[in-house]
């Protein structure tokens, strides 16, 4: 078993820790569990997210206990480089892992529940959402940050960044579902817009935060919005083909 807490939160160690072995008998989910299951707990005033990794297989077991880090703990390591860059994610607070003599068995990652105003996925499906075009700048803005710490944030996809709203005009962005990310000391271009390719299909959006990119970036808007359209395009069309198959072969 391993067992790492936040210094910030030594006092309640053996209450989170306790919220670790209640998880499947309490708590509230949250989201649709498919893949991992998040659920919402309160401790006193205060409310955190657990969640609970899938069980790895055979394999992975044993990867996961002796030769990689967990899902668990890369989440609980990079929120807390995250915050030593000054970008924003949920306030970590704990990982869990237990082992058997096959590898690695349950892992947690524990963090403070955030209320949040909305997704990326929102600004995609709603066009009209107000202040569209002014939060989608702003996340242009927050990006262009990330790249500039040297983050690339490999599952930078619509629902890992949420949003909230903190005065007229003002948001702030949240990074989530952190295990799969990658440090650098810089990023050259190509990177960047390749990390920025997963977000939206729809190009008037690819426009603007072209257009607020390149401002940021320095060279002209038709550099950033060639390179960063065809590499959307590109990545689309692998999903539409990953998605005819399965459907084709029912997977």
């Amino acid at each position: 078993m391993n067992f790492i807490i936040h210094q910030k939160y030594n006092a309640y160690k053996n209450e989170i820790f306790k919220l670790t072995k209640d998880f499947k008998g309490s708590g509230r989910l949250f989201g649709d569990g498919k893949r991992n299951i998040i659920k919402v707990f309160s401790l006193g005033e205060s409310e955190f997210n657990i969640k609970s990794f899938k069980t790895p297989r055979f394999l992975n077991k044993v990867v996961y206990r002796y030769f990689r880090k967990s899902k668990a703990r890369r989440s609980f390591e990079y929120a807390n480089l995250l915050l030593q860059k000054g970008i924003k994610t949920p306030q970590p607070v704990a990982f869990y892992e237990s082992y058997s003599y096959l590898g690695l068995c349950e892992s947690y990652y524990i963090s403070e529940h955030l209320q949040y105003d909305l997704t990326f996925r929102e600004l995609i499906t709603c066009p009209d959402y107000e202040n569209h075009e002014l939060i989608l700048r702003q996340f242009t803005r927050f990006c262009h940050s990330l790249h500039e710490n040297g983050v690339e944030f490999l599952d930078h996809s619509p629902g890992n960044t949420l949003i909230k709203k903190e005065g007229e005009g003002e948001y702030h962005f949240y990074l989530v579902d952190l295990n799969r990310m990658k440090f650098h000391e810089s990023l050259d271009l190509k990177k960047r817009l390749q990390n920025l390719s997963h977000l939206t299909p729809k190009k008037e959006m690819i426009e603007v935060i072209s257009d607020e990119y390149s401002k940021l970036y320095g060279i002209p808007y038709d550099e950033v919005f060639n390179e960063l359209w065809d590499k959307t395009q590109d990545f689309n069309r692998k999903i539409n083909r990953k998605r005819q198959l399965k459907a084709r072969f029912n997977l």
